[in-house]
């Protein structure tokens, strides 16, 4: 009895020290929480059953120039800020702009990437031809938590919203002639029209705005590593590559 009360005791010590490891390990920065919503080709999205995209590439390899390794976080859009502020990740990383809003609740890296708000309507459809058009009676799918539904409420108010979960619902309303228009950030616009030869994105742009990872506000010692390996990434040349890659050398 005295042998198994000896053992018990040791394997419990034992057990003790290595839950006290999982977080001290977490502590110590040598896994970083990255939280994405994988649907917005080409940043973030899957295939083959991976994480794939410029998103998911760059911080992959910013990650790896800071000396440590990416746990992903798969949430809905509107769930990152409450998300990220409620400590279940440390990073959101996809798509998100640098909004003043924003960054009343997170802080932002450095801005990785230019981007901004489009429109995407079918090519059979002749009365949507600049962004002015989508006045009253038109019918206009965007995404829940993006920046889409404020900017439409602020300058469009006529337009009916149709408000979906998932970025591939935007599309697919509009392919099966449900909505007239989609309004969603540009990236995203141009990948679904190149695939899509029903579909076609307005020349003249909504916004022109900037990506960034939103980290909380506490975290201005991992805000500061991701910058400098930011820059790091820049000056080697593995930035310019990753651009290539996913938005084409012209980018």
């Amino acid at each position: 009895m005295k042998t198994f009360s000896k053992l018990l005791c040791a394997g419990m010590a034992s057990l003790s020290l290595l839950i006290a490891a999982v977080p001290a390990a977490h502590a110590n920065g040598e896994v970083i929480r990255v939280g994405t919503d994988a649907t917005f080709p080409p940043m973030e999205f899957v295939k083959d059953g991976k994480r794939t995209g410029f998103d998911v590439e760059l911080i992959e390899a910013l990650a790896k120039t800071m000396g440590k390794k990416v746990q992903w976080i798969d949430i809905d859009f509107k769930g990152l800020i409450p998300g990220l502020v409620s400590n279940r990740f440390d990073i959101a990383a996809s798509a998100i702009y640098m909004t003043d809003e924003r960054r009343k609740v997170v802080n932002f890296s450095d801005p990785y990437y230019r981007g901004g708000l489009a429109v995407l309507v079918r090519r059979d459809d002749n009365s949507i031809k600049v962004p002015e058009d989508l006045n009253k009676g038109k019918r206009v799918s965007v995404q829940v938590g993006t920046k889409s539904v404020g900017y439409l409420k602020d300058n469009f108010p006529g337009v009916e919203r149709v408000e979906v979960e998932k970025n591939q619902a935007m599309f697919d309303l509009l392919a099966t002639g449900r909505v007239n228009a989609v309004v969603t950030g540009r990236p995203a616009a141009v990948e679904y029209a190149r695939t899509q030869p029903l579909v076609r994105v307005l020349d003249k742009g909504l916004t022109t705005e900037l990506y960034g990872f939103a980290l909380r506000k506490s975290d201005t010692e991992l805000t500061a590593q991701l910058n400098k390996a930011l820059q790091t990434l820049r000056m080697n040349g593995t930035y310019t590559a990753l651009t290539d890659k996913w938005f084409g050398k012209s980018e």
